[in-house]
């Protein structure tokens, strides 16, 4: 189920049951596994090194970003390139993950660190 004002770029692959909610972005090289819940304004980050002469001349790269099956991510999220997020991790709202995230944690802040 995908909600209202959401993009997803074309060489973003979603996997099924998963339910993404209103005004998130799922950019290129993004892989979303089955059964992940994408909170409302949840928006991916694929490219690690911004600057706009590497667009123009070609040269910009995407950096892949895997979200394994089960993970649930809070709303207003922000997940950067090249990240993999573990089977049944969640993300709490608001978070900026910068590093991989380890499956059945429980990760929250800017940036994002494990709870205890």
């Amino acid at each position: 189920m995908v909600g209202a004002f959401v993009e997803i770029q074309r060489g973003a692959r979603i996997g099924s049951r998963c339910r993404i909610q209103s005004h998130s972005f799922i950019c290129d090289a993004i892989t979303i596994e089955d059964e992940v819940f994408v909170g409302h304004g949840v928006m991916f980050i694929n490219d690690n090194k911004p600057d706009a002469l590497g667009a123009i001349n070609k040269t910009w790269t995407c950096s892949p970003t895997l979200i394994k099956k089960g993970v649930s991510i809070g709303s207003n999220s922000t997940i950067l390139g090249g990240i993999t997020v573990g089977e049944g991790a969640i993300i709490g709202a608001g978070a900026v993950v910068t590093k991989d995230v380890a499956a059945h944690s429980v990760v929250a802040g800017v940036p994002a660190k494990p709870l205890h």
